[in-house]
C-alpha cells in the first residue's frame, strides 16, 4: 500500500499544533481529572470517560491524521507509537498496520456514518430512554443511585405510560428496565444498528466521538476534539431531560413532561442532529482516504 503524503509539517508547525491540542484537552478534562483524583463522581461528565473508553491521557495524544508527515519526529517517542512508522527521520501513520488491524472497524464505521447521515432526523423522542431506564425500578436498581429522581417513582412511571417511546439506539435500549422493553415502538439490536440509527438520536450524536477515537491515529485530533465537545453538549441535554434531580450540580431540568419542555428539547435536538451530521461528513472524508475491506460491512457491533 502506498504511503501517500498530502502534507509535510515542519517541526515547529507540528509541535505548535501538538501543544495547542494538549492545552485544549487539559482545559476540557480538568474538572473530571480533579474529581477523579478526589474520588468524586459526576453523573453527567463522567459518562464521556466511563461509557466511552478513551481516557484523558489518551485523548491528549495528538495525531495529525492520515497522509501527514511530521518532519524530524523520528527521534521522539511518538516514533514508537502504535500504527506509526519512521521514514527518513520523519514520522507518518503506518496505514498498512492500521488497516490490517482495524479494517473491519473502518468498513463498519463508514457504513454506519453513511447510512445515519442519509436519513432524516427523527425528532420528538423527548429523551424518554432515560425514563425507561428507571421505569418501575425497585430500590437499588436506579442507574444513578447517588442522584434522586425529581418526581416520585409513581409520577416517573406515569410519564413513561403517557408517552410512546421510540428509541432507535441499541446502546440506550439495552439499559431499559424489563418492564419498559415492550413499551418501545422499536426493538433495536446490534445487528440492526446500521439499518436503524438516525441523526436525531442524541446517543448517535454522542457516538460520533466514539467512532473518531476508534479510528485513531488516522483521524486528526482536532476533529476528535470537535466530536468530544459536541458529545459533551449532547450529554448535558440528555441528563437535563432525564428524570433525575440534578440541582446539586447546578443543572436545571428540561421538563419533557410539559409542552414547553418538549418544544425546548426538540429545538436543541434538531440543532444537534445538524451538527452531528457535519462531523459525520468530516469523518467520512477521512475514511475516503482509506481502503475498503468489504468483509463484515454493516454486521459488526458498536463494540468493534
Amino acid at each position: 500500500m502506498s504511503d501517500a503524503v498530502a502534507a509535510v509539517l515542519d517541526r515547529a508547525t507540528w509541535t505548535a499544533r501538538e501543544a495547542a491540542h494538549a492545552e485544549r484537552v487539559d482545559a476540557a478534562t480538568a474538572g473530571h481529572r480533579a474529581r477523579r483524583g478526589a474520588g468524586v463522581p459526576h453523573p453527567i461528565e463522567d459518562f464521556l470517560f466511563t461509557y466511552y473508553s478513551t481516557k484523558p491521557a489518551q485523548l491528549r495524544r495528538w495525531h495529525p491524521g492520515v497522509g501527514v508527515r511530521l518532519a524530524g519526529a523520528g527521534d521522539l517517542d511518538r516514533a514508537g507509537w502504535k500504527h506509526y512508522r519512521v521514514v527518513n527521520g520523519d514520522v507518518v501513520v503506518d496505514l498498512d498496520s492500521f488497516v490490517a488491524a482495524r479494517g473491519r472497524t473502518i468498513d463498519f464505521v463508514r457504513a454506519l456514518l453513511t447510512a445515519t447521515s442519509a436519513r432524516p432526523a427523527r425528532l420528538g423522542c423527548f429523551g424518554l430512554h432515560e425514563w425507561a431506564m428507571v421505569y418501575r425500578a425497585r430500590e437499588g436498581e436506579v442507574r444513578h443511585e447517588q442522584v434522586p429522581l425529581r418526581l416520585s417513582q409513581a409520577e416517573t412511571d406515569a410519564v413513561v405510560e403517557r408517552h410512546q417511546i421510540t428509541c432507535s439506539h441499541f446502546d440506550a435500549f439495552r439499559f431499559f428496565t424489563p418492564e419498559a422493553v415492550s413499551r418501545n415502538a422499536l426493538q433495536p439490536t446490534r445487528e440492526s444498528q446500521v439499518a436503524m440509527e438516525q441523526p436525531g438520536c442524541l446517543h448517535a450524536g454522542m457516538d460520533v466521538y466514539k467512532w473518531a477515537t476508534k479510528l485513531a491515529p488516522v483521524v486528526p485530533s482536532e476533529l476528535t476534539m470537535d466530536c468530544f465537545d459536541l458529545a459533551r453538549e449532547i450529554r448535558l441535554l440528555d441528563m437535563e431531560a432525564s428524570p433525575y434531580d440534578l440541582s446539586d450540580y447546578a443543572v436545571a431540568p428540561v421538563r419533557i413532561e410539559t409542552a414547553s419542555g418538549k418544544a425546548e428539547y426538540m429545538e436543541r435536538q434538531r440543532a444537534f442532529s445538524e451538527r452531528s451530521n457535519v462531523l459525520r461528513a468530516r469523518l467520512l472524508k477521512v475514511l475516503d482516504a482509506l481502503p475498503v475491506a468489504q468483509e463484515g460491512v454493516g454486521r459488526r457491533s458498536s463494540g468493534t
